[in-house]
């Protein structure tokens, strides 16, 4: 129990690529880290009190986790590892063997399931024979900020396959592929001098609103109006070249490989009405542009809209998947950069999300 919890603290592939659309402080399933700014530091004294030698009673890890597996509220039903029917000492309803992965959400198609399965069965394996004993990693505000984006998610899911393998575990991170496309899908791609621009859907934490009276007593409002896409560029001349999104210099990151680039994009895709912010309106259709710093002007880009361009938002549902398949593709335009010669904004360096364009940020009274 300690190697799972440590393990998937240190890498959060494991918490967001098998996720559905809820994630964060307020979800069903909180990471440990997400919920309370000392659950490290009480997960480290947790850690001390498991015996290194001789048996350990079940029931002693039921004490030793329970009130620390658990929101920022302290619902022990409500966290990445829920342990409430493992082996409670208080009854027989809560000694049933039973440890709740939250975080995992069902998947589309049965062999997506089973090489999850496989994959929490070659990982309990490991454990068994390597207990994992690593230092918890303080990711602050990088958890959110590079790791809601696809590209750091599987970069940090390959080392998951890397340690297996290493196990003597034979996987490939292929076998994931589908869970990658499913959980990130592309949004579009467009091209220029063999420098591809890539649009993926990332992950957005959407925030818990205050309490508001309604009929019959009080309720909160959860503001999913918040969108995160990542764009990833290649073979681009780093001093040359810059990404805009409506304008704005998107903070590119290297990403290891030579003239690829990363970044994610915050944007508020529709107005509802409770909100944060409720003074901030919508900040679509995103245009990004290639900006040439040489020659002052772009030379490419692409249009992304939340729904369809022309307005005609569809009343029914698609029939099939090749309907749904060419609402999403008449989403996205890989045209529509800013004519013209101009000069960009300087480029802001955010302290607390460096890899992160914010729009909100830009979005003045």
């Amino acid at each position: 129990m300690r190697s799972l919890v440590n393990y998937w603290q240190n890498h959060p592939s494991l918490s967001y690529l098998f996720s559905g659309l809820f994630i964060g402080p307020a979800c069903q399933s909180p990471r440990l880290d997400e919920a309370r700014n000392d659950a490290l530091y009480e997960l480290e004294i947790a850690f001390n009190q498991i015996p290194e030698k001789g048996d350990v009673p079940p029931w002693l890890v039921d004490r030793i986790f329970r009130d620390v597996l658990v929101d920022a509220t302290g619902n022990a039903h409500r966290a990445e590892f829920c342990i409430d029917k493992l082996y409670s000492p208080s009854g027989g309803s809560g000694r049933l063997g039973l440890l709740e992965l939250g975080a995992f959400e069902m998947p589309p198609h049965e062999r997506m399931s089973l090489v999850q399965q496989l994959l929490l069965r070659a990982l309990i394996a490991e454990f068994w024979d390597k207990p994992y004993r690593q230092p918890l990693v303080p990711w602050g505000t990088e958890l959110h900020d590079r790791f809601l984006l696809p590209h750091f998610v599987w970069q940090d899911f390959g080392d998951v396959i890397a340690d297996l393998n290493e196990g003597g575990h034979a996987f490939r991170t292929e076998w994931f592929s589908p869970h990658l496309e499913f959980r990130f899908p592309i949004v579009g791609e467009t091209n220029y001098r063999e420098s591809p621009i890539e649009l993926r859907r990332a992950i957005e934490p959407w925030h818990v609103l205050g309490k508001e009276g309604h009929i019959g007593g009080t309720g909160r409002y959860v503001d999913s109006s918040l969108e995160r896409l990542q764009i990833k560029v290649s073979g681009l001349v780093g001093p040359r070249y810059q990404i805009l999104c409506n304008g704005i210099p998107v903070p590119m990151h290297p990403t290891g490989a030579i003239g690829e680039y990363v970044a994610g994009i915050r944007y508020r895709a529709w107005q509802p009405p409770s909100c944060l912010h409720p003074t901030i309106g919508v900040q679509t259709p995103l245009v990004f542009d290639l900006y040439d710093n040489w020659n002052t002007k772009t030379v490419a880009g692409c249009t992304y809209h939340v729904s369809n361009p022309g307005g005609q938002n569809p009343a029914t549902f698609p029939v099939n998947a090749y309907e749904a398949e060419s609402r999403r593709l008449s989403r996205f335009s890989p045209y529509g950069h800013t004519p013209g010669s101009f000069e960009p904004p300087p480029a802001s360096k955010g302290k607390e999300f460096p890899f992160t364009l914010d729009l909100r940020e830009y979005s003045k009274a």
